[in-house]
């Protein structure tokens, strides 16, 4: 066995170890360790800026050698501003419902004997994820608030960053909470360490990368583990014949510019054919005027005088000031054009005809789906679930923004007072009342009766 296999087995087996304490820490105490995490990332911002500032001159000179792109180097740097969103952040995390001990349903079985299905812990999660690094922040707080362990890996380019906002959160919380175990969080940083993790099926019970589809299907092809998977946002924008032309050039101007390098900006612009010509001239000057590098269909590029789309265009997510556009006959071949090309991410209409609207957005097979609104408000944070671990383009266990709700699973706790199967078996078996509850279960919530 190697170093790196070695030292992963012990510190995905603290984890695991950690994990069945941590499901059972109060809410006080997490919400306390929480509050602690955002107060040290306050007292180590100069720290942290250090760190980020090696990390992101490293990648300027890989940019100028064209081994990075400017999208990655965007994403990759902090400054006060971030650092002060990160602990919100955190604190916003800690102010959330405890997503663990809720009822979510509960049944009589029979009189005395009541079923109830409550919120756990998943237990041992592992994310990889790129160059931003308030991801590495953002999955912890997740993580500790939902009640599980988390080993985290986080891109190379990234790791002066990392590895100093991981020290930082282990500072502010081993030790520090009596009830808290220690190794909750856990840093990797080797790809060999990766390929190790993926083999220990028997110790994480969820692995959820962010990357690109190719990534993600690596993932899924070496491991046995659940994966939960972020891949890349190939989002639309679709402006329809009955559009406010006004409105719909704020919200596609916003979908694109606003932060181009994330994984809900736009990177097509769908435009029925009745309004192009009225709607696209002003929007591309404005584009143009904001260094948006623009390409076209052939019916599009008789309108405006821009570059050419190719094929691939309509699949690819540029993270950049790009953009490619299309025109589209109405919304049914704007759907059939998405679900082609879309990666299931978000994707938005703007129109004010309510059934144009609706055909829309239940024709569209993606995680968000808007009406009149901005691709850029997929986000856990604006979701109002305190932050995300990803954004999961699949449909199961998770969809759309993953928080703390798509971070636990359930199990089924049950309520007796002697009861034996025997009772409701054979000819002279007693039948099932089967009767909903409006009850929250309690440990040994029977026990007084």
């Amino acid at each position: 066995m190697s170093d790196n296999e070695h030292d992963t087995d012990g510190q995905v087996t603290e984890a695991q170890r950690a994990a069945l304490r941590l499901a059972n820490v109060d809410e006080a105490d997490r919400n306390a360790a929480l509050r602690s995490i955002a107060d040290a990332i306050h007292e180590h911002e100069e720290e942290v800026l250090a760190a980020n500032a090696e990390d992101v001159t490293e990648a300027e000179a890989m940019l100028e050698r064209g081994e990075y792109t400017q999208a990655l180097v965007d994403r990759l740097k902090l400054d006060a501003s971030k650092l002060d969103d990160i602990a919100g952040m955190v604190e916003s995390v800690a102010e959330q419902d405890d997503p663990l001990g809720a009822t979510l349903s509960a049944r009589e079985l029979d009189e005395g004997l009541e079923l109830y299905r409550v919120a756990v812990p998943i237990g041992v999660i592992a994310t990889v994820f790129e160059s931003r690094p308030d991801a590495l922040v953002q999955i912890a707080a997740l993580a500790l608030k939902s009640g599980n362990a988390v080993i985290l890996k986080g891109g190379s380019e990234a790791n002066e960053s990392n590895r100093t906002l991981y020290r930082i959160i282990r500072e502010a919380t081993d030790g520090s909470f009596e009830t808290l175990p220690a190794g909750w969080a856990q840093l990797i940083e080797a790809h060999e360490e990766v390929d190790r993790l993926l083999e220990l099926d028997d110790k994480v019970d969820l692995v959820m990368p962010r990357g690109s589809s190719e990534f993600v299907s690596y993932i899924q092809d070496n491991t046995q583990i659940p994966v939960l998977g972020h891949t890349e946002g190939v989002c639309h924008v679709y402006v329809d014949e009955e559009a406010d032309l006004s409105m719909a050039e704020d919200v596609a101007f916003d979908a694109k510019v606003q932060y181009p390098a994330v994984c809900n900006a736009v990177e097509t612009l769908l435009v029925n054919e009745s309004v192009a010509s009225e709607f696209l001239p002003g929007l591309v000057e404005r584009y143009e005027a904001a260094g948006v590098e623009l390409r076209g269909d052939a019916a599009t590029r008789e309108i405006v005088d821009i570059g050419e789309a190719t094929e691939a265009d309509w699949r690819t997510e540029y993270g950049d000031l790009e953009l490619s556009i299309k025109l589209v006959s109405d919304v049914y071949d704007a759907i059939e054009h998405v679900n082609a090309n879309g990666s299931k991410h978000t994707e938005s209409i703007l129109t004010e005809n309510a059934e144009t609207a609706e055909a829309f957005m239940t024709g569209i097979d993606a995680a968000s789906v808007f009406h009149n609104a901005s691709t850029r408000f997929a986000d856990g944070y604006r979701y109002g679930l305190g932050a995300e671990v990803g954004i999961s383009t699949g449909k199961i266990h998770a969809r759309g923004p993953v928080g703390l709700e798509g971070l636990t699973t359930y199990k089924y706790y049950l309520e007796g007072d002697g009861h034996l199967v025997a009772t409701y078996a054979g000819e002279d078996a007693l039948p099932f009342t089967h009767r909903d509850l409006d009850t929250d279960w309690t440990p040994g919530r029977r026990a007084g009766e």
